[in-house]
């Protein structure tokens, strides 16, 4: 095998040169660890929720991601507001777009559907 050059820091080896035909044969080999490592991390911080195709598309459409996931879920207004303590009038302008919820709304609804309130909340325009 080829000789392998180690610099040392403090007596201790810190970085090893090896010549390029050691590297062709083996960069593979850290390309793989690195992204087996990132794929650990990214699995790690998977919480497990997906939206779904339905949901995404009505957005798309135009729908307030709130009346997109409430009809997903198949719930009336009625029902949607009755279980989140609101009156039916605004949760229709919230899904209207006509006011903002405040937090804490948007947590009981959010709860209410089954959902991170932080999907519920629309980005300012600006």
């Amino acid at each position: 095998m080829t000789e392998i050059q180690f610099i040392e820091r403090d007596g201790h080896r810190e970085f090893a040169v090896v010549p390029i035909e050691v590297w062709d044969h083996v960069k593979h080999l850290i390309e793989d660890l690195d992204d087996a490592a990132l794929f650990d991390a990214v699995k790690s911080g998977d919480d497990g929720f997906r939206v779904p195709a339905a949901v995404l598309d009505a957005e798309l459409a135009g729908d307030h991601p709130i009346k997109a996931w409430r009809d997903y879920r198949r719930i009336t207004q009625d029902a949607l507001a009755s279980a989140a303590g609101l009156s039916k009038p605004y949760l229709s302008q919230i899904e209207n777009r006509k006011r903002d919820g405040t937090v804490d709304v948007l947590q009981r609804i959010a709860a209410a559907l089954g959902v991170p309130m932080d999907i519920l909340v629309e980005p300012k325009e600006g």
